[in-house]
C-alpha cells in the first residue's frame, strides 16, 4: 500500500500474526501545509484486544496530532487505564522549522536514513499502561531527500539488515523488497512503515 503525499511519501507492509484475522498493530498518518505526523501502536499480545488498545491510541492521536508529541503520548497513556497496554512510536515532521523530533515506548523501532547512513534509535522502555512513565524525545534538523522507517517487533532485524536503503527514493520498493524477504507465516503482527521526506 502506497500513498504520495506533497512533501512525504509513505508505503506500508501489514500483516496478522499466523492464525489471527486481526492485527493487532494500528498506525496513522496525515500532512498537512504545516507538517507531518505518523504513528504506529502495538497492542501487547495480539488479536482483537490488542487491536483494541492500538486503536484506543491512535484515535487519540487523530484527535490531537497538532500538539506536541510529549502531550500526545501522555493523552494516550490515560486512555489506557484498565485497558491492555500497547507500545507506541510517533514522528513529527514541523516543515517551516524544517525540524523533527519522535519518540518510541517500548519495542516500536524508528530507523532514519540520511544520505545513505543508518541511524537506529533505542525505544524508551516499558509500555503504555495508564501510568506515568518518563519518556525521551528526539527531535534534529529534517535533512532532504531522507528516509524514516518505524516497525512493530514482529519486524525480525535478520530481515531489516537485508534491505537496501540508500538512495531509496521510492518507499514502494522498500516494502515491496521487504515483503518479497520476509517469512510468509509471521509469528507475530507485523507492520513497516517507509517514509520517505523528499522536499528541497
Amino acid at each position: 500500500m502506497s500513498f504520495a503525499n506533497s512533501k512525504v511519501e509513505v508505503s506500508i507492509f501489514q500483516k496478522p500474526k499466523k492464525g489471527n484475522y486481526c492485527c493487532g498493530d494500528s498506525y496513522f498518518y496525515k500532512e498537512t501545509e504545516k507538517g507531518f505526523i505518523c504513528a504506529l501502536a502495538d497492542g501487547l499480545g495480539s488479536g482483537e484486544y490488542a487491536n483494541e488498545s492500538s486503536e484506543i491510541v491512535i484515535d487519540i492521536i487523530k484527535r490531537n496530532s497538532d500538539i506536541e508529541v510529549e502531550q500526545i503520548v501522555s493523552k494516550a497513556n490515560e486512555q489506557l487505564l484498565g485497558k491492555r497496554g500497547a507500545v507506541l512510536g510517533i514522528l513529527k515532521m514541523d516543515f517551516s522549522k524544517k525540524t523533527y523530533s519522535f519518540s518510541s515506548i517500548g519495542n516500536i523501532g524508528i530507523l532514519q536514513v540520511i544520505q545513505g547512513k543508518k541511524k537506529r534509535s533505542i525505544p524508551n522502555a516499558g509500555y503504555l499502561g495508564g501510568f506515568k512513565r518518563p519518556f525521551k524525545v528526539i527531535s534534529g534538523k529534517l535533512e532532504p531527500n531522507s528516509n524514516y522507517i518505524m516497525f512493530s517487533d514482529g519486524v525480525l532485524d535478520k530481515e531489516l539488515s537485508k534491505l537496501s536503503f540508500e538512495n531509496k527514493k521510492d518507499v514502494e520498493g522498500i516494502t515491496k523488497a521487504y515483503k518479497f524477504i520476509s517469512e510468509e507465516a509471521r509469528s507475530d503482527d507485523t507492520t513497516l512503515i517507509a517514509m520517505h521526506y523528499g522536499d528541497v
